[in-house]
């Protein structure tokens, strides 16, 4: 099998990638434009646990244009200036709900907030960042309602996939809560992504791969991975200061070749959205510091994939 074949999921790309899929179900190109709507987080707040995951800064990853202190409507309008300005052709646009936790609130308050955000024209749909422990059966109905007339996805950060490296991290819940969770959304015809990082203290290479056996026999429909980078001003970078030697990084080129034997085995029908993180240098504390865009990560990835004549899913068992 070489690329000049059609892969079972129609291009003669090497993987199942989000682009193209987005081309063949709206025809064009589908941009997200990140909304942060003032959520917290209940591993912050006390209801799960203190102080926050150990890795997380979410401002590390969010837009300029997010600024809790402006309306969602707003927000998503400079979003898609910006974004019309980079991407001339973007038309269509995914409200995403990014910081946080974006269901962590009462039903009225989220149906506004949703209501909210898909009534700026262009926006065809909702992309919800949240956790798995933040969902209920109230709220995914009503998140259920808004996929009838829209495009929906609930993207659930799962990390890992081990309880142990869950406890480590301090997320304040278990790999159990993320496929109970998945399951209950899948059920009701909601889309379904997750989140997973690579190089997470305590986890070997051979765990880390055995991930992707874990993640195809769940309903996901899409999947984003990043290796693990250490923001400046997080529990996990006091942790590196301390104990250096608990932390692994991935160089790119290992990483590459690490990627590709995970995708190998990775269930085809799942919609690859991100291979790895991209944090501005300025929050990094620890870490591999690549200097590479996202784009340059991803073409060489397909180089890698190419040079190896792999693919998505050619170790995959059923």
């Amino acid at each position: 099998m070489t690329g000049k074949n059609i892969y079972q999921w129609g291009t003669e790309r090497r993987f199942n990638s989000l682009s193209d899929y987005f081309k063949r179900k709206f025809g064009g190109r589908v941009q997200k434009v990140s909304v942060n709507a003032g959520f917290t987080c209940p591993n912050r707040d006390g209801r799960s646990g203190r102080g926050g995951c150990t890795y997380c800064d979410s401002m590390a990853f969010i837009p300029r244009y997010c600024l809790p202190t402006l309306p969602v409507r707003d927000q998503i309008k400079k979003g898609i200036d910006f974004h019309k300005k980079r991407y001339r052709r973007a038309d269509k646009f995914l409200a995403y709900f990014q910081s946080y936790t974006n269901t962590y609130d009462n039903p009225e308050k989220l149906r506004e907030l949703y209501s909210e955000a898909l009534s700026v024209p262009g926006v065809i749909g909702l992309v919800i960042g949240t956790r798995p422990d933040c969902v209920d059966s109230e709220i995914l109905n009503l998140i259920a309602s808004f996929g009838r007339s829209h495009y929906v996805v609930v993207e659930y950060g799962m990390e890992s996939c081990y309880d142990r490296t869950l406890k480590e991290i301090n997320r304040g819940h278990d790999f159990e809560t993320s496929v109970a969770a998945i399951r209950k959304t899948a059920e009701r015809g909601i889309r379904v992504g997750g989140h997973l990082i690579f190089g997470l203290p305590g986890e070997s290479r051979e765990e880390m791969i055995a991930q992707a056996g874990i993640l195809s026999s769940l309903p996901l429909n899409s999947m984003k991975f990043h290796q693990l980078q250490v923001i400046r001003g997080t529990l996990m970078a006091r942790q590196y200061k301390n104990e250096p030697e608990k932390f692994t990084f991935f160089e790119p080129d290992e990483y590459l070749d690490f990627m590709v034997d995970f995708v190998e085995r990775l269930s085809p029908s799942v919609i690859i959205e991100r291979f790895a993180g991209e944090v501005p240098p300025r929050f990094l504390e620890g870490g591999v510091k690549w200097g590479l865009r996202s784009e340059q990560v991803l073409s060489l990835f397909e180089k890698k994939l190419e040079q190896r004549d792999s693919w998505q899913g050619k170790l995959f068992i059923r």
